[in-house]
């Protein structure tokens, strides 16, 4: 994605959002628990408690499929597209968009998800391996497949143009929301349906992250000296995105302008981060949007409460940025929402765009003390009221692989 002069037809803006995370089932209420601090982690409640090491969460509590879809629908979806098709049709009702007055081809869907259809392979596993059953259920490949969730929103919708999903660990929905731009810009798509996804709370997925020694036990504390490590959430958020001329032909105010997006590679660590890497993406955003670093005013960081991921963070921030980094003020709303993989790039997205809306940049909760290795601008303790004229929101994943959008104020 390159810097040049965009007309209307190939200026990218959001018209709308929806959301379900542990903090509540619509964006508003999501952005309402985030703005004023309020954390959704608690105590992990699942079957298998007992035979875990992990102690919080930040799950959807009180989820009631049936109260969203048919016995029919519920057959082939799995939890990580009950929650897509639910963020999904929030989403097109808050852009005020009817889908029928699109044609199918113009429509494109593109979903990030880290896992797929995690909690469905799950079950089947333990009946075909702990109770030795003969046969699993017929819709076991469609209901685990990474590409469902978006598939079923095309259904939803009536898309017919590009549809497919994106995988590349906690960068998924940036990358998602990222390629659904460049078809906009591309002019293949008048408006896309794009975020991410995740029902990442399996029992196996559990196990897998114990091992791997990065999960706290007792919140998650972004850039804060007694950070103790990552507390995996899930949910979804999804968002309408459209050019400038589309949106400004059916007279629909933006919320923002998705103006820039930047993608690197690390090709180093499969686990460890790169500040160089991260950097290179913050900068190649700036870049696409035309930016110049001083423009900035906040960053949605990845920060994950790990020890190495937010010292990372932090020099690729002021490698990126120079000295206008002590002037930008950083948040990690992971510290309420949790970690959801591939979700978690559009749940912060939501974050950011409310923080340009209403000019409140939420704080980084659970924050004790702060980290002289972390010494950026961390807002903790409560909201900061300012004025927020244009924003990242970053996502650096397992593999090396980094994607940043650029945010601005919508330009109607």
């Amino acid at each position: 994605m390159t810097g040049v002069p965009r007309g209307p037809s190939s200026r990218v803006v959001i018209t709308g959002m929806g959301a379900i995370s542990a903090l509540g089932a619509s964006a508003e209420s999501h952005w309402a628990a985030l703005r004023d601090g309020r954390s959704g982690i608690a105590p992990l409640q699942h079957a298998r408690s007992s035979d875990l090491r992990v102690r919080v969460a930040a799950q959807i509590h009180d989820f009631e499929p049936h109260d969203h879809f048919n016995e029919r629908q519920l057959s082939v979806l799995d939890r990580v597209s009950q929650f897509a098709l639910i963020a999904a049709n929030e989403a097109v009702a808050n852009a005020g968009w009817t889908p029928a007055t699109t044609t199918g081809p113009r429509i494109a869907v593109i979903i990030g998800t880290g896992t797929g259809g995690e909690t469905s392979r799950d079950e089947e596993c333990r009946r075909l391996y702990q109770e030795n059953a003969a046969r699993i259920h017929p819709f076991s490949i469609v209901r685990a497949m990474a590409s469902a969730p978006a598939s079923h929103i095309a259904m939803a919708v009536g898309a017919t143009g590009a549809v497919f999903a994106v995988t590349s660990a906690c960068a998924s929905s940036n990358h998602a929301m990222a390629q659904a731009a460049l078809l906009i810009r591309a002019g293949i798509a008048d408006i896309a349906i794009t975020g991410g996804t995740e029902a990442c709370l399996s029992y196996a997925t559990l196990r897998a992250w114990e091992s791997m020694r990065v999960l706290a036990d007792d919140t998650c504390r972004p850039f804060c000296r007694q950070r103790r490590g990552v507390v995996l959430g899930e949910g979804a958020a999804v968002f309408i995105i459209e050019s400038l001329a589309h949106a400004r032909a059916r007279g629909t105010e933006p919320l923002a302008e998705l103006a820039g997006a930047g993608m690197s590679s690390d090709a180093g660590d499969i686990a460890a981060p790169s500040a160089e890497g991260a950097a290179a993406a913050m900068r190649s955003a700036l870049d696409d949007a035309g930016m110049d670093v001083a423009e900035i005013d906040h960053i949605n960081a990845h920060g994950t409460g790990t020890a190495a991921n937010d010292v990372t963070e932090t020099l690729a921030i002021r490698q990126a940025f120079g000295a206008h980094a002590d002037r930008i003020a950083v948040t990690s709303t992971k510290s309420m929402h949790g970690h959801a993989l591939g979700a978690a790039g559009a749940l912060e997205l939501v974050a950011t765009l409310g923080a340009m809306r209403d000019g409140v940049v939420p704080p980084t909760a659970n924050f004790l003390e702060r980290d002289e290795a972390c010494d950026l601008d961390i807002v903790v303790g409560q909201a900061r009221y300012m004025p927020v004229r244009a924003a990242l929101s970053n996502s650096f994943a397992f593999g090396g692989l980094n994607a940043v959008l650029a945010l601005r104020q919508c330009p109607l």
